[in-house]
């Protein structure tokens, strides 16, 4: 089964991008303004560009790249003008680009590349359908989609769980139900288990840092189990488990949500992955000399005529200090009430004798 990653031109003339299971069934519900969101009255809509993906995670993952990216390097995917694309790059210092480059196809083919799958998140006896949705939320931030549960306590489908997903629908509706922990990590080849409290058995520890960093350099699966919100794994649960994942916390308060435990664990192993960052952007180049000198002239002028530097023997120092702090960050307290004198001498204050 193939997975899509795709761009629409919205009437307009701004651009949606998502992914689906079926390009042709989506737009069809985008055109019919089925779906509800940023292209429902901005219709008719165009698809200008799609690319097929193995997995829903790499089509979701090459969508959130694909997001961050400014409008010149959409329109320069969709020509498929790889040269346009690098040198926006450079421009921009957007790392879009090279995390995107692994996932789309340069040249009509995918680069080969080997990763280890990402981890599964089995949540085990969960007592609420709002923190089952809140998880989703916490891993599907950090690029995980495949959850698993185990005997829910309020069943499954639970309709408490969508609206704390807060969109992230497809971890919900991928959730596999199991009768038992074993069952839900049988198919795992490394099972780690989260836990804050000694549960009688010898496991080696990790921090969620440590953790991430072996699920990316082991082969198979690996599975990350988090217990019940009121009491957490038992023992039982925690010996199942190859390794036990902690975070390091306050002794005199060690009490996480489930959806913060997930959280913690999936930013962890999202740093070995190509997540799409906030771009960086050039910062507008330093005025002239000149124009800062013209600046601080009108400014001395403006102050002369309110009286400001009426002590002749202090005149220097009090011109140096405001030139000081108007050329540097960081204010000292010295040039805060430098300034605040300013400020109320420009306000109309009765000129000094």
């Amino acid at each position: 089964m193939s997975f899509y990653a795709y761009i629409l031109r919205c009437s307009d003339g701004s651009y949606y991008v998502g992914h689906t299971d079926s390009v042709e069934h989506r737009i069809g519900q985008h055109d019919r303004g089925e779906l509800g969101g940023y292209t429902h009255n901005r219709r008719p809509i165009t698809l200008m560009w799609s690319q097929d993906f193995p997995s829903r995670l790499e089509a979701l993952e090459a969508e959130r790249q694909i997001k961050g990216w400014t409008r010149a390097k959409k329109e320069a995917l969709i020509a498929g003008d790889w040269e346009t694309i690098r040198g926006l790059e450079r421009k921009s210092f957007d790392t879009g680009l090279r995390q995107a480059q692994p996932l789309l196809r340069t040249n009509g083919e995918k680069e080969d590349r080997t990763l280890s799958p990402p981890p599964v998140i089995v949540l085990v006896r969960p007592q609420l359908g709002e923190n089952i949705g809140k998880a989703a939320r916490a891993m599907l931030n950090f690029g995980l989609a495949e959850m698993r549960l185990v005997t829910p306590r309020d069943g499954w489908p639970n309709p408490s769980a969508g609206p704390a997903a807060s969109g992230a629908d497809i971890v919900l509706e991928q959730a596999q139900v199991f009768d038992s922990v074993a069952g839900a990590v049988a198919d795992c080849a490394h099972v780690y288990a989260t836990t804050v409290r000694k549960r009688g058995v010898t496991k080696p520890v990790v921090t969620p840092e440590e953790a991430g960093r072996a699920i990316h350099a082991a082969s198979g699966r690996s599975a990350i189990l988090f217990g019940p919100e009121r009491s957490g794994l038992e023992t039982d649960d925690v010996a199942l488990a190859r390794s036990i994942i902690t975070v390091p916390i306050n002794p005199e308060f060690g009490s996480l949500n489930l959806a913060q435990a997930v959280i913690l664990v999936a930013y962890e192993w999202s740093k070995g992955m190509s997540l799409v960052s906030p771009p960086e952007t050039e910062l507008d180049p330093p005025a002239p000399q000149d124009h800062l000198e013209g600046m601080l002239a009108q400014l001395s002028g403006m102050l002369e005529q309110t009286g400001y530097f009426h002590l002749p023997d202090r005149e220097p120092t009090v011109r140096r200090t405001l030139r000081t702090l108007l050329t540097k960050p960081g204010w000292s307290e010295q040039e805060v009430r430098t300034f605040r004198g300013i400020l109320s001498a420009l306000a109309g204050k009765r000129p000094r004798p």
